[in-house]
């Protein structure tokens, strides 16, 4: 099955101060569109998605194939450290049947060399047919979909956005929830860590904002508390946002809880100045104190594991509700869907599914 014809048309303006993309501007995500940002979706969209996620499992397991994607081409832009976003989504086109060609880090590009975002996408875009770009710079990834003649995918754009992110993360809270005989509509979340730069933190509090009746217990150190728009965005949504003062407050009631990693390579020199974080931010001690037996733990990783790293222990691995490694796994079912969904075959992928002819053992 061929891949969506090639586009020329763009489909949104970038502001040329600060490079934001406004939200009324995005295009809804479906064949042949960029998916930017969590804004471009609505439930209706969601459903779908996270159906087609699900048909897409015996995939990732490697219990079936499917080439739906075969001889299409991937283009791999990686100007920050990734090895979980940019494995996966790598992986997830190739178990398609499509192929990669990538590039990591600045050194290895010709931007070490001048070149513009827009000529970079222009250039490697006219060699494949679909790209995944990841940038230190927030509005980035828009800079580089508003030269692309083929779809673009949000991969991470400073502390702007990571819409793929927030899908596998809505994608398990979903499917955990709905274990325990819950939903996420009327659920309690708590997000503890990073808020200020975390933008797995802000692709996920805009979305939630299609679901109802959603409280937020939200902690995080002065440094890096949430920005104020965010506390506006929930409460647009008819949400409810509550700041606590500590981890213990925060977690209380919560269904789930979702840790994040202090993001010291955002940090300026006035705000290294006044983080001094310590001890772990979640550990099986103030999880057993505070914490629900029945709650849901998860994390974007990577975590820092180190001691004083001021993130989620690795005590917490033997709780029943640690759900990070079953994040990680349905990343690449995420990341399938929307490969099909953008090249536009997502309604020939059960047609393609065929039993592999190896096993994982």
């Amino acid at each position: 099955m061929p891949a969506t014809p090639r586009r020329s048309s763009r489909l949104h303006t970038v502001s040329s101060d600060d490079a934001t993309v406004p939200v009324s501007s995005l295009s809804p995500f479906g064949p042949g569109q960029h998916l930017l940002s969590v804004s471009q979706l609505d439930r209706a969209a969601l459903t779908s998605l996270f159906g087609l996620a699900e048909s897409l499992r015996p995939v990732g397991q490697g219990t079936q194939v499917c080439r739906i994607l075969e001889g299409a081409m991937l283009g791999s832009l990686f100007f920050e450290p990734s090895t979980r976003t940019r494995l996966s989504f790598e992986s997830a086109f190739q178990r398609l049947g499509g192929a990669v060609v990538s590039t990591t880090g600045f050194t290895f590009s010709s931007m070490a060399k001048g070149e513009s975002i827009h000529d970079t996408a222009r250039v490697v875009s006219g060699y494949s047919d679909a790209l995944v770009v990841r940038h230190p710079d927030t509005g980035s990834v828009a800079e580089f979909a508003d030269a692309s003649v083929v779809p673009v995918i949000n991969a991470g754009d400073g502390s702007g956005e990571h819409p793929s992110q927030s899908l596998l993360d809505l994608f398990t809270m979903r499917q955990e929830l709905e274990a325990r005989g819950k939903s996420i509509d009327g659920a309690t979340i708590a997000v503890l860590g990073d808020l200020r730069y975390g933008r797995t933190v802000h692709s996920l509090l805009r979305i939630l904002g299609l679901y109802s009746k959603v409280t937020f217990r939200v902690f995080g150190p002065p440094a890096l508390a949430l920005p104020a728009e965010f506390f506006e965005v929930v409460s647009a949504s008819g949400n409810r946002i509550v700041e606590c003062d500590s981890v213990g407050e925060a977690i209380g009631p919560a269904d789930v809880i979702y840790c994040t990693r202090v993001q010291k390579e955002r940090l300026s020199e006035q705000d290294e100045e006044s983080v001094h974080l310590k001890g772990d931010l979640l550990n099986m001690a103030i999880l057993t104190q505070y914490g629900r037996p029945d709650a849901i733990i998860m994390h974007p990783l990577p975590r820092d594991s180190r001691h004083n790293s001021f993130d989620l222990s690795p005590d917490v691995d033997d709780f029943p509700g640690l759900a990070i490694f079953r994040q990680t796994d349905n990343g690449l079912l995420i990341r399938m869907a929307i490969f099909s969904i953008a090249l536009g075959v997502a309604d020939h992928v059960t047609d393609d599914l065929r039993p592999a002819a190896w096993q994982r053992r």
